[in-house]
């Protein structure tokens, strides 16, 4: 009723009159700037704010007001409160969003779309992370060689034009072999040839391939550049290699001193190998940190066996005993009761993971592949495969195997709260009831209970639907049709109302 009123009572009131300002004010050294409304005649805003229920709200609940100021006018200090605001990125492009930028810009065409999505990806000038697609240090290395000696040939319009100018031969109405000389030799313009015969003999090499990164703490500048074997940082004195999971906008001043200074310290010794005494060592390399057992002999091709870091795991984290443990992987587990095939743990490109044969399961993070036990590897591979979040999490407690059904009962937490499982049947725990006091014996009552639970259900609908075959099916149709109408034009009217209601 208060709103009713209060709408009311304002839609017979005058306009509010007030003018936009912007202010600058001065504290010696210090600047700030605000910006607002000042309000000269309140009118309607004294009974009604759009947006507002409550009568007494104030109006910058919505808006800044801010109050009549003059020029040099001194302001009474009332508290200082300093907010940080960080500006977020664009999102990246998915291949979805891509495509669909380049349907918006007029490039390709749909048969021709998916092709410049595989050719950015296999020429390594993007890679997946998740399912963004992350530009590579040779991308911005390529797009800026482009746009400075080819700029005509990398701009959006005449990329939208070519498509064009290909779509009007494909219907006959121009020439092929004129629109390809043209383009070739030029027509009032450079063409192909002339621009690449200008870019062999003007474009540097060394210029054109790194850009800069800024300076490091010995005062050298660092740079990145692109190499025989891929992206390289480079400060005149030391190089190292950047790791190739590692986008463009992550390299810092501060995270490149760090790969230059492990770049200059060298390989790290941790210790001899307990089982021959050859030295492990803590590396950097194209994919990140990672740990080597002993050295490749002299006029070997055999290489020392490498292990990668997990994921999350610091460099100065990394101990004798965890530098072995990795080595250590694949560990095999042990044996697949049912299949016999060996169970093994492993730390692969995408994340640690198990497998058994052809099978595998990703380890969340409540596993490790250094220290999964062979009853964990089981439970995991008894559960459904799923990605990304819907990896298989530890159970919040074990019971053992079903007196019955012989299949593991355990405690897992859903989307509901905890609950008791065998695999086949889930039964939640009641509120407030504490997991580490229930027994085996609680949890197979939780289970038949929700059993019976369940047959009933499929009893009833089984019964209802015996009987809806019963009824005649012309009735049953045009009754759901007539409440179907009705709906809609209720629902028409109401959007109607709240229209008019709020123009006024």
């Amino acid at each position: 009723y208060e709103l009713i009123w209060m709408r009311t009572l304002a839609s017979q009131m005058k306009d509010a009159h007030g003018t936009r300002v912007s202010v600058q004010i001065a504290c010696e050294d210090a600047k700030f700037r605000a910006s607002g409304k000042t309000i000269e005649f309140p009118g309607f805003l004294r009974a009604y704010v759009e947006g507002s229920d409550d009568p007494e709200a104030e109006l910058a609940d919505k808006e800044k007001i801010l109050p009549p100021l003059k020029e040099k006018d001194s302001l009474n200090f009332k508290n200082l409160e300093a907010l940080e605001h960080e500006t977020k990125p664009p999102a990246r492009y998915t291949e979805g969003s891509l495509i669909k930028e380049l349907e918006r810009l007029g490039i390709g065409r749909p048969s021709t779309w998916a092709t410049i999505v595989d050719v950015v990806l296999s020429r390594n000038y993007a890679f997946k992370k998740g399912s963004a697609l992350v530009p590579t240090f040779l991308a911005m290395v390529l797009t800026s060689l482009m746009e400075r000696y080819f700029e005509t040939l990398v701009d959006y319009d005449f990329t939208a034009k070519l498509e064009d100018d290909l779509d009007a031969i494909a219907r006959g109405e121009a020439d092929n072999q004129k629109y390809l000389a043209n383009f070739y030799h030029g027509n009032g313009h450079p063409g192909l040839d002339g621009l690449v015969k200008f870019g062999e003999e003007n474009i540097d090499p060394r210029d054109v391939c790194g850009f800069p990164i800024g300076t490091g703490t010995n005062g050298k500048a660092m740079q990145v550049r692109i190499g025989r074997y891929g992206p390289f940082l480079t400060n005149e004195e030391t190089t190292a290699g950047i790791p190739e999971i590692l986008a463009p906008d992550e390299l810092t001043v501060p995270k490149a001193q760090e790969l230059l200074e492990d770049a200059a310290r060298g390989p790290q010794s941790m210790g001899a190998h307990p089982e021959d005494g050859k030295p492990v060592y803590l590396k950097t390399g194209r994919y990140g940190p990672y740990v080597q057992w002993g050295d490749q002999e002299e006029g070997s091709e055999e290489k020392p066996k490498m292990a990668s870091l997990l994921t999350g795991m610091l460099p100065d984290d990394v101990t004798l005993e965890i530098a072995v443990k990795l080595l250590s992987l694949p560990r095999i587990l042990g044996k697949h009761p049912e299949s016999k095939e060996e169970i093994q743990a492993s730390n692969g490109r995408y994340g640690p993971y198990i497998k058994c044969g052809s099978d595998t399961r990703s380890l969340s993070d409540d596993y490790s592949p250094l220290d999964v036990t062979l009853e964990d590897a089981l439970y995991l591979l008894a559960q459904p495969k799923r990605r990304g979040r819907g990896a298989a999490k530890k159970p919040l407690k074990e019971f053992g195997l079903h007196p019955v059904s012989e299949k593991p009962i355990v405690v897992k937490t859903g989307q509901f709260g905890p609950y008791v499982t065998d695999g086949t049947l889930n039964a939640s725990i009641p509120t407030g009831r504490d997991i580490q006091s229930l027994t085996m014996e609680d949890a197979i009552n939780l289970l038949d209970a929700r059993a019976v639970k369940v047959a009933e259900k499929e009893a009833e609908e089984e019964a209802e639907k015996a009987l809806g075959d019963d009824e005649e099916a012309p009735a049953k149709k045009s009754t759901a049709k007539k409440k179907t109408s009705t709906k809609k034009k209720s629902a028409s009217k109401t959007k109607s109302k709240a229209k008019k209601k709020t123009t006024k």
